[in-house]
């Protein structure tokens, strides 16, 4: 990996006038040089613009770029989008859209380095647009390159800085750097943050989403001669506080239970629970199906909402949750690298790095309290039953009681009335039957997400220096990325309850001794995953005079992937007293292996037309590309759903023009840009049967960009940065709406699936024969209360088709059934109800996506910031105020108001005062001035779990104080 050449090592060119915009050093072509001659949309950040645009976390710094956002997603991971790139894919073997790089060397896809402060650095580069060529995979978007302070020969350094302000926020940061004879120094340089949350818990008073982190790093230069230039770095994050990876969760209650949220628009109301998995499996209708007694059942599909009691606030800093969120997060970094002249004419540049990375979180999966009364009857029936108190008579009562009394001992260890566990995620498979539990006086409901990773990677570039008009770069890469192992965990009472009514009763008619169902909870778990890959790539640069130079680069990209996954739910019956079934369950579902190789030749070719010293032109054609990867497997409970196992690569072909100047003699910089991309196989995900499902489409991008710096006087200083982005899918391209599965057709009947939790959709072949099929599902569903479908036992009480409300988005009746049943009826007498005949859509009816906007990309971004230095004597006075203006967006490739992501001002502002030399400081700030609940992305979840929205979102106004002094 080349050494970065920074702007604090590098003499920069000086502007005409001392007092104009200076100028930044920037290696964005893999070597040093001015940002103004670089023929690529780059935005850079020194050390001094970190701290007076207050850009203090990766959050911060999307507020200050044209066309870039930034959003924390679903599963502890993030998204980077620069002009509608980002990472819309979601599973182990899909990759960011947006490089992260730190130091110009590649960190993994699992870095936490978005989750902590920035601190002791030397610069922030930001590129915009496919740079597959130089930094390789994973930059279709762009590349974001973080450097770090390196250390000072000859000169001893120390500073120290302390920040308090609202919600007891303590910060302080540190460094030190100490020189080691003439050729070497050492500098260390650390940060401590603590603070209360920002979130109020409104059913226990407690704050959450606090934190409690730190980060250390600790750098060596060796210079032994002008040519030669060691570096090592050492970097460690750790966390472990109670962060919550989903802030807020909407929902437009849905009150026949089908849905469980609506899709006319996003609110504050609360999740249908009889829409769950957990409540339809312990519901009367599917215990009636089974033959299990319906008195044991916690409740019925037709019954009131368990979440009906539960409060959903409509402030986005307060939840109603039963269960507090638990976070642990470390990032370990270590990167060498060598810098050498080789005479006058040559450098080479070697680098390596490793990162290892451990997160673990756990969350209220519906940031909403169950109603424990909805269940308590079919709790003290299963507290009778276990304890022989039903009055059921003879050697039948006493076998129940063996049987169901395990289930009671672990579920109600207290009785009926005392608390009730709740099995904790682990991969023994056994939950609360082999004591692993949490319990509590309302019915639990959370996930965990958690993965252990390692990646490394080693790189070499060879650059010429000629003198004359012909130059060159060389350089290749390898690198490897393995997961030891990732769990997705859904955890919930109601499925408890049922592995354990159900696996007994089932070990009792099959007649062997009590066992419940593991897991009793749901698991997908990647076991293994691991990419190989490297490149090969390089530049040719030619200048046909001073003035003209053209870029011509090549670069092969080669990717190994290789996974090893299953899905976990009830699949193995399993004895009480067992404590790990890991095994025994692994051998009952077997690892679904998959594996493949993606390549690719990307390029760039530039011209560039340095037209004055001071204005540069440039035009620009680049393709990007992205490896494609595999879909996770199903769960058995999910057989008869149909969904691709695999998505295909990405690429991109940009076109851009560009254009940067410098006027008034220094005291204005002007860069802007325009650019089109023709974006094919973009991957996307939505959920599918509790699974994340990855598929492609193709689309459209383009847009302008403008950036300034004005400085008029020496003290006064004026940023500016405005974008426009449109996206669409390009051409016919049909998907599944997961909030619709109805299409938006009329004549359609979306049905909540009895057996698993999921949806169908049934349809007729002729259009709009809504009579049809309504009286389709109205039959069948009378066909299984009379038990006359085989294997389904008759009682269900199964209710006929039903509108949806009115200004709920959906035009199409609901209904409880079996798609599996509808399916078998519409294949043999589907004609009887239309011409044409019944179809059954076990992944919904798809819709044209056509001209739709893609996720994360803002039609409009205005950024404007000023400053004023006011001198006192030999103190500096500077205040300072930030104002960022972010456009409408979309949360989802379905658009509509259901999904619309509403614009949002943020206004920061600051006053510092300065000693004498910037010795040391004293500042006053505020962060989000009006208090914004500024929303980035949105999640919908799976209709086994209702279909609400999870909302990620900005932080609150924060203010405070800070101090420091330097030496």
């Amino acid at each position: 990996m080349s050494q970065p050449v920074l702007a604090q090592n590098a003499a920069p060119a000086k502007t005409p006038d001392a007092n104009g915009v200076q100028e930044i050093i920037v290696t964005a072509q893999r070597q040093s040089q001015r940002l103004q001659d670089v023929p690529i949309a780059v935005s850079a950040f020194n050390a001094n613009a970190l701290e007076k645009q207050q850009i203090k976390t990766t959050s911060d710094l999307q507020l200050s770029l044209p066309n870039v956002t930034f959003t924390k997603t679903n599963f502890t991971s993030s998204s980077f989008t620069i002009r509608g790139v980002g990472n819309l894919c979601v599973g182990e073997s899909c990759e960011p859209s947006t490089a992260i790089h730190l130091n110009d060397a590649p960190l993994s896809p699992s870095t936490r380095l978005f989750e902590g402060e920035f601190y002791d650095l030397a610069q922030i580069e930001v590129l915009r647009g496919p740079q597959g060529t130089l930094f390789g995979k994973n930059a279709t978007g762009g590349v974001v390159d973080i450097r770090t302070a390196p250390p000072v020969l000859g000169k001893t350094e120390l500073s120290a800085d302390v920040e308090y302000g609202n919600y007891n926020s303590i910060k302080v940061k540190g460094m030190v750097n100490v020189p080691i004879g003439q050729d070497v120094a050492v500098r260390a340089a650390g940060y401590y943050l603590k603070r209360d949350g920002y979130t109020t818990n409104l059913y226990d008073g407690s704050k959450i989403d606090g934190r409690d982190e730190y980060g250390l790093r600790g750098s060596l230069r060796w210079q032994p001669s002008s040519r030669t230039t060691f570096d090592l770095v050492g970097q460690y994050y750790h966390e472990k506080d109670s962060r919550m990876r989903v802030q807020k969760q909407e929902c437009q209650t849905d009150p026949t239970g089908v849905l469980g949220c609506l899709a006319g628009q996003l609110g504050s109301g609360v999740t249908n629970a009889n829409s769950t998995l957990a409540n339809v499996l312990t519901s009367r209708q599917f215990f009636a199906i089974e033959g299990i007694p319906q008195s044991l059942a916690l409740g019925s599909v037709y019954g009131p909402n368990s979440y009906g009691n539960a409060v959903n606030p409509t402030d986005p800093h307060q939840v109603y949750t039963g269960f507090d969120p638990r976070y642990y997060a470390v990032d370990a970094i270590m990167q060498a690298s060598l810098k050498q002249e080789i005479g006058d004419q040559f450098d080479l540049h070697l680098a390596a790095n490793y990162e290892y990375t451990n997160v673990d979180s756990m969350q209220d999966y519906n940031n909403q309290v169950q109603d424990r009364s909805v269940m308590q009857p079919g709790l003290n029936a299963l507290y009778a039953i276990a304890n022989n108190l039903a009055g059921i008579p003879g050697p039948t009562g006493a076998a129940l009681a063996h049987y169901l009394s395990p289930v009671a001992n672990a579920l109600l260890p207290q009785g009926p009335n005392g608390p009730i566990c709740t099995s904790l995620p682990n991969a023994s498979g056994t939950g609360v039957y082999g004591g692993n539990a949490v319990c509590s006086n309302v019915p639990l409901q959370f996930d965990r997400s958690d993965e252990v990773s390692h990646a490394w990677s080693t790189e070499a570039i060879f650059t010429s220096k000629f003198s004359g008009p012909f130059n060159f770069l060389l350089g290749g890469i390898y690198s490897h990325y393995k997961v030891n192992y990732n769990d997705y965990y859904v955890n919930s009472f109601g499925l408890d309850y049922f592995a354990g009514v159900a696996g007994t009763l089932g070990s009792l008619g099959a007649g062997g001794p009590p066992a419940f169902l593991a897991t009793p909870f749901y698991d997908n778990n990647t076991n293994y995953f691991r990419t190989n890959s490297y490149g090969l790539f390089g530049e040719a640069y030619y200048k046909f005079s001073d003035t003209l130079k053209l870029t011509a680069g090549l670069r092969y990209n080669n990717d190994q992937k290789l996974v090893s996954a299953h899905t976990f739910t009830f699949n193995l019956p399993t004895a009480f007293g067992t404590t790990d079934d890991s095994a025994a369950l692994t051998t009952a579902v077997p690892n679904a292996i998959q594996q493949g190789t993606f390549s690719a030749v990307t390029g760039r070719a530039v011209l560039d037309w340095q037209i004055t010293p001071n204005n540069l032109l440039y035009a620009s054609y680049s393709r990007g590309y992205k490896a494609g990867g595999f879909n996770p497997p199903l769960s058995a409970a999910d057989a008869g759903i149909t969904v691709p196992t695999t998505f295909q690569p990405e690429s991109i072909d940009a076109f851009e023009i560009g254009s940067k100047n410098t006027f008034a003699n220094g005291k204005l910089m002007l860069n802007l840009t325009g650019f089109y991309y023709n974006y094919k196989n973009l991957q996307l995900s939505s959920i599918i049967a509790r699974t994340s499902v990855d598929e492609n489409v193709n689309a459209h991008v383009y847009g302008v960009e403008a950036e300034a710096v004005i400085r008029p006087i020496r003290q006064f200083t004026v940023n500016i940065s405005a974008s426009y982005l449109h996206t669409e899918v390009a051409g016919d391209q049909y998907f599944a709406n997961p909030r619709d599965f109805g299409g938006g057709r009329s004549d359609a009947v979306i049905i909540k699936d009895l057996t698993n939790g999921s949806n169908c959709a049934v349809a007729p072949n002729t259009a709009g024969n809504a009579a049809g099929a309504n009286a389709f599902v109205d039959t069948v569903n009378t066909v299984i209360n009379g038990g006359g479908i085989p294997g389904v036992a008759a009682g269900a009480g199964l209710q006929g088709t039903t509108p949806f409300p009115a200004g709920g988005g959906i035009a199409s009746t609901g209904a409880y059934s079996i798609c599996a049943a509808l399916q078998g009826v519409a294949a043999a007498e589907g004609l009887a109800f239309d011409p044409r005949g019944i179809s059954v859509y076990t992944s919904g009816i798809p819709v044209d996506i056509k001209g739709n906007q893609l996720p994360g990309a803002p039609n409009y971004k205005v950024t404007i910031g000023a400053q004023y230095e006011i001198p006192l004597d030999r103190l500096m006075l500077t205040p300072r105020v930030d104002l960022h203006y972010t456009g409408e967006s979309t949360g989802s490739i379905f658009n509509g108001p259901v999904n619309a992501v509403p614009s949002y001002i943020q206004i920061n502002a600051q006053v510092q005062l300065d000693g004498p030399d910037h010795k040391w400081y004293l500042r006053a700030f505020v962060e989000n001035l009006t208090n914004n609940t500024a929303i980035t992305g949105e999640y919908v979840t799976d209709q086994s779990s209702g279909l609400f929205t999870n909302v990620f979102s900005l932080d609150p106004r924060r203010y405070g104080i800070a101090a420091g002094v330097k030496f």
